[in-house]
């Protein structure tokens, strides 16, 4: 019986006497010469671990291929080759497959497939991605990002310029647009004008004209009894609108009404009598919108409702008697000395009051007349109509 080793001998001493059968079943070993023929004629268990023979080529990780061998008398040392997963070299000894060594390289026969397999993928993704440039179908317009990093062509720059110009149609629609705008925009400043601002101005005026005339009457300033063309000669009061407002001669737009003022019928065939007057008819004319609009609620008034005219001498004192709600322009018979439809009969003294109707237009006319009941002097005071 043999006895146990503690440790495992190389070459023929490993298999006991058996000389150059180099076998222990008595078999010739193959005889390869050179660097192969140690690494095929001794067991991979026979050389230590971390060297490899001198002459064999190591194994390329990559492709697996051979590579030429290192000169003799040259080693690469264990960090080198752990770096690039292959086995130390050592002159002299046997190659050991780097499947046998230990910590040098990551994974073994099976990682490599996986790796080459995973190589292979990607050599196929680029190659399907080539493929499928080449059988994409037609090319989509170049985006921002590409007309910024090219220049582009003379072509492609006029069909941009004809894309970006607008169409006519386009350029039309757009000039129509602005002239509502623009019209939209008039229109409102118009309007403005005429409902606010003419109505401010015309306050304004007629306020300034009837504190001059107060002044006036003050100082002791007479006025004759005959006045020119817009000029103020008395104050209008209709205390249940709240109304004091001016009198001028004339009912001419530019000097009298539209600053404000109530105008007198004092010209040509519309020439009415002045409240001194025995007997007549005191016609005034003034705007219901716009212009300060002093007869804007006359349709208010009542039977009853007074009326008072003051000039420097004396209060008039008028009783509103009856009204017209609505009658043509041309209906001049409302201004005679005994109006028809006032339901008056015999001469009297009278106060006609005419105004524009419906509210906004100047289509037909709207009459209030009154009757006087008071004639005061200024001397005694307000009258009742003035304090209550």
């Amino acid at each position: 019986m043999t006895a146990l080793r503690p440790e495992r001998e190389s070459g023929a001493a490993a298999y006991g006497d058996a000389g150059d059968q180099g076998s222990s079943y008595g078999q010739q070993p193959y005889e390869v010469s050179g660097a192969l023929g140690d690494w095929y004629g001794r067991q991979p268990y026979d050389t230590p671990v971390g060297e490899v023979p001198l002459g064999a080529a190591p194994v390329d990780e990559e492709t697996m291929a051979l590579r030429i061998p290192d000169p003799p008398g040259e080693s690469r040392s264990a960090g080198a080759s752990a770096a690039t997963g292959t086995a130390t070299v050592t002159a002299g000894s046997a190659a050991i497959p780097p499947t046998m060594t230990t910590g040098t390289t990551p994974g073994g026969r099976a990682a490599r497939r996986k790796a080459a397999k995973r190589r292979h993928r990607r050599h196929a993704g680029h190659a399907g991605h080539a493929d499928h440039g080449a059988h994409a179908g037609p090319p989509t317009e170049p985006s921002k990002d590409d007309d910024q990093r090219r220049p582009l062509s003379r072509v492609e720059a006029r069909r941009l310029a004809r894309a970006r110009k607008p169409s006519p149609a386009v350029v039309a629609s757009r000039l129509i647009g602005e002239v509502f705008i623009t019209t939209g925009v008039l229109m409102l400043l118009f309007v403005t004008y005429q409902l606010w601002w003419t109505n401010v101005r015309a306050h304004a005026q007629a306020g300034n004209e009837a504190s001059q005339l107060q002044d006036d009457w003050a100082s002791g300033k007479r006025n004759p009894g005959v006045f020119q063309p817009g000029q103020g000669f008395a104050l209008l009061h209709i205390p249940k609108l709240d109304v004091v407002v001016p009198i001028a001669e004339g009912i001419d737009n530019d000097k009298v009404l539209d600053r404000g003022m109530v105008g007198h019928y004092a010209e040509g065939a519309l020439k009415t009598a002045m409240p001194d007057a025995k007997t007549g008819n005191f016609g005034l004319a003034g705007h219901r919108n716009t212009h300060g609009e002093p007869f804007r609620y006359i349709n208010r008034l009542q039977p009853g409702d007074p009326i008072v005219v003051e000039t420097q001498d004396m209060y008039y004192v008028y009783d509103m008697a009856s009204i017209l709600p609505v009658t043509s322009p041309s209906n001049v018979s409302v201004l005679d000395p005994i109006p028809k439809g006032s339901g008056f009969t015999e001469p009297g003294r009278y106060i006609t009051l005419t105004t524009c109707t419906p509210e906004f237009t100047s289509k037909y006319r709207m009459i209030v007349w009154g009757k006087m009941v008071e004639e005061r002097p200024r001397s005694k005071g307000k009258p009742d109509a003035l304090v209550s």
